[in-house]
């Protein structure tokens, strides 16, 4: 107060959060909206040292396992070295708290030295050090205690408390993986453990291992969140819910399968506020931005976006549906799931057990005066032939496909046995892509080719690639991946006069092929090989994401 920083009635206010809740005072005041900056000058003038820079400082993990994450979260320590002494330096936001400096040295067991942390660096450093991850092995033993305990009969388990660790576990699993941004959460019984992995960046990693004992009581609780049948553990199951973690609305989807171990359980997490991009943001050069806007603003045709499992054409079908969303039109899906909710979309839901297939849903769009029809997969002959017609009969149809690029995808409309005087007048344009994996800003480096790159580079472009070439060799920030985060390559091909008259005389692909790259198509090998060159990713991520025909 002396020093302007807060008034009276906020220290107050503080004061008293702070006997409730055993935090820092600093932490308090920085929630109550003072700036952190400010009372980072006041307590370093009144205590006459310096913050010690944990943004910078090298953290010993044996000195942050002398404290468990709990604790460290409580009360906002964070044990960052021990000297030669063997005296452990702790940071906090409250160096004067002596009660804390007495408790500390009971706890660690050792001599304890505070010294002064700024509250937002202390927290920062606390979500890098101490991942709720590590509160979860902490919980995991006493949810062991509770299965020691007769189980409760099946009613009462949906009537669990919040504290129960068994719902602690479960929650903390979903934060850390929103926060590490895994699209996917498996939870895998073994023989000795119980294995749970996280999908970051199209890859899965190793994050934890818990008692085996908590596999049935875990995938219990996720049946009761998702409306399953808690009692069925044979059957493959599937559901769905909704949660709020970290102020953020994410979607779940839950299936379970019988393993030799117990239920296996993948949780895919749909992130509402991450779901919906622009078109400007999916990684298309400039060129293939300007075409994908031109196809899909024809007010009839069919346009296709192919890739396998996981490429992201859902994202890129609903950035180019949010781009048609305006009130003069009717636009429909039909998807399997629905991954994002749009408003002003009227959007369906697979539901086979009601007859509602790709192809039912269709057929019934057609007679709710569509003007745009999302189809959500492409999967058999018969939905093939409906998006056809309705594409030749004045309908935008978007829809996506699997095939490995765009000259594949005529293919498979052929192979499925549509004429190809159909697929040449109602296809308008077609999209490949694939997400690749970017070397991690903080560690990429200079880096050695190898031999088998040399091959799949000069395969892909005719000379062989720089003798080095920048890439990702792990650190923190990556988890040790050297990668992080992805982007989109594309294969964009807009149907023009030439290529329906191949279509119609069944050329082959490689003629195709051939033909699009002599008129300037950018090829999905070239467009990865694009980001080789300027240092983006790695040729080991094109040869994992493409390859050469």
């Amino acid at each position: 107060m002396e020093h302007g920083v807060a008034s009276a009635r906020l220290v107050n206010k503080a004061l008293k959060r702070q006997r409730r809740d055993h935090r820092p005072l600093g932490a308090i005041l920085v929630e109550l909206g003072v700036p952190s900056d400010r009372i980072t000058h006041v307590l370093s003038t009144q205590i006459g040292v310096a913050p010690v820079d944990l943004d910078r400082v090298d953290v010993q993990p044996e000195a942050v396992d002398t404290v468990s994450a709990a604790y460290a979260r409580q009360y906002g320590v964070l044990p960052y070295m021990i000297d030669d002494e063997g005296r452990v330096h702790i940071a906090t936001s409250n160096p004067g708290d002596h009660f804390l400096g007495r408790n500390l040295v009971e706890l660690v067991g050792r001599p304890v030295r505070l010294e002064f942390a700024e509250a937002e660096a202390l927290q920062r450093a606390l979500d890098r050090h101490y991942t709720v991850l590590g509160i979860v092995g902490e919980t995991a033993e006493k949810a062991i205690a509770d299965t020691r305990v007769a189980a409760p009969p099946v009613p009462e388990l949906a009537q669990l408390s919040a504290d129960a660790p068994v719902v602690q576990i479960v929650d903390l699993l979903l934060t850390q993986g929103l926060r590490d941004r895994a699209s996917d959460i498996h939870i895998e019984p073994q023989s000795d453990r119980l294995r749970i992995r996280y999908r970051v960046d199209g890859g899965l990693r190793d994050v934890q291992s818990l008692p085996v004992q908590l596999g049935g009581p875990l995938a219990s609780r996720l049946k009761i969140m998702a409306d399953m049948d808690i009692v069925d553990r044979h059957r493959a199951q599937d559901g769905q819910t909704t949660m709020t973690i970290d102020g953020r609305t994410v979607d779940i989807r839950i299936a379970t399968m019988e393993s030799i171990w117990g239920e296996k359980v993948v949780l895919r997490l749909l992130d509402r506020s991450r779901s919906l991009m622009p078109l400007s943001d999916l990684g298309l050069r400039e060129g293939e931005h300007r075409l994908l806007r031109h196809l899909i603003a024809s007010p009839y045709g069919l346009f296709i976006v192919s890739g396998p499992t996981g490429s992201g054409k859902t994202t890129t079908l609903y950035a180019a549906l949010n781009e048609l969303n305006r009130a003069v039109s009717n636009i429909t899906t039909i998807e399997d799931p629905v991954e994002y909710q749009f408003d002003n979309i009227n959007q369906v839901q697979i539901n086979r057990l009601a007859g509602m297939t790709f192809a039912n849903g269709l057929r019934a769009i057609l007679r709710q005066d569509p003007d745009v029809i999302l189809v959500g997969e492409v999967r058999d002959v018969e939905t093939a032939q409906i998006a056809v017609q309705s594409a030749l009969t004045g309908h935008m149809v978007m829809a996506s496909l699997h095939a490995a690029d765009a000259v594949g995808a005529l293919f498979r409309f052929l192979d499925m046995g549509l004429e190809g005087y159909l697929i040449a007048s109602s296809v308008i344009g077609v999209v490949a892509q694939r997400l690749v994996r970017l070397n991690c800003t903080e560690c990429a480096r200079e880096v050695p080719v190898k031999a088998e790159e040399v091959d799949f580079y000069n395969t892909v472009r005719g000379r062989d690639p720089n003798r080095n070439q920048m890439a990702g060799v792990g650190c923190r920030h990556c988890s040790d991946t050297g990668f992080y985060d992805r982007t989109g390559v594309f294969e964009c091909v807009a149907i023009t006069e030439e290529i329906r008259q191949m279509i119609v005389n069944r050329a082959s692909q490689e003629q195709m092929r051939g033909y699009l790259k002599t008129n300037g198509m950018r090829s999905l090998q070239d467009a990865v090989c694009d980001l080789v060159d300027a240092g983006k990713t790695t040729i080991g991520e094109a040869m994992r994401t493409v390859y050469v025909m």
